[in-house]
């Protein structure tokens, strides 16, 4: 089986997890009674996988998939405001084929890079517990493994997922220094052969505030990319 294959049989595995009880009642909740301006959606309603491709050079690190976007959609930051800031700045870095990402079947795609989260469920306030994080640690694991042949670099959005990617990326083979790199923006980390940097997070609260700004993120993106080979 080619590493394609695998990992497309990884997403189906993901889309079918049922091992945290909270979220699972959450994902499917929000699924059943959606939001006013949805409401003539079928929600996918289900863990969300990664997107992107097999023999990419650079993985983007979030947090969770949003409860009306991609709990509805089914695909990573699509059709959320976060998921807009995220897919425009790879576009504008040339990573991407649009700047929008509004359904699993509008004809995106990503250039050399893959999009992923340390929880796949939609949580309840956007606030995955530790025990959750853990229990779906496992999944990105096995991601990390099936790319770790092509993989130079990655970015991390925000504190949380640091936290949960570093062990990830520990147990899936790479070195991870002692102790632990302490999450910051523009922070990079050299492990074996890959280039880990930090970003925060492109949530509402940090592009609304200025905290995160298009520049700055277009700029990390950009470094990541030339990281990894792509630029």
């Amino acid at each position: 089986m080619d590493d394609s294959s695998a990992l497309d049989r990884l997403d189906r595995r993901v889309a079918e997890c049922r091992a945290c009880p909270r979220l699972v009642e959450w994902r499917e909740e929000v699924a059943r009674t959606k939001r006013a301006a949805f409401a003539d959606w079928t929600y996918w309603g289900r863990p969300v996988p990664g997107f992107g491709p097999a023999d990419a050079r650079l993985l983007i690190i979030g947090l969770a998939p949003a409860a009306h976007g991609g709990n509805r959609t089914g695909r990573m930051f699509t059709g959320d405001r976060s998921g807009d800031v995220l897919y425009q700045a790879l576009y504008d870095v040339g990573l991407a084929s649009q700047p929008t990402s509004v359904t699993a079947d509008d004809g995106l795609e990503l250039y050399g890079v893959r999009v992923t989260a340390p929880v796949h469920c939609a949580p309840p306030a956007n606030k995955p517990t530790p025990g959750e994080r853990d229990t779906c640690r496992p999944w990105l694991v096995q991601e990390l493994r099936l790319l770790r042949p092509t993989l130079k670099a990655a970015v991390v959005l925000g504190a949380f997922g640091w936290q949960a990617a570093l062990p990830a990326f520990s147990e899936a083979g790479w070195s991870v220094p002692r102790p632990r790199p302490v999450f910051a923006h523009g922070t990079r980390v050299a492990l074996d052969g890959l280039d880990l940097f930090g970003c925060f997070h492109v949530s509402q609260r940090n592009t609304f505030t200025g905290r995160l700004t298009a520049e700055m993120l277009r700029e990390v993106l950009g470094t990541a990319a030339k990281a990894a080979g792509l630029r």
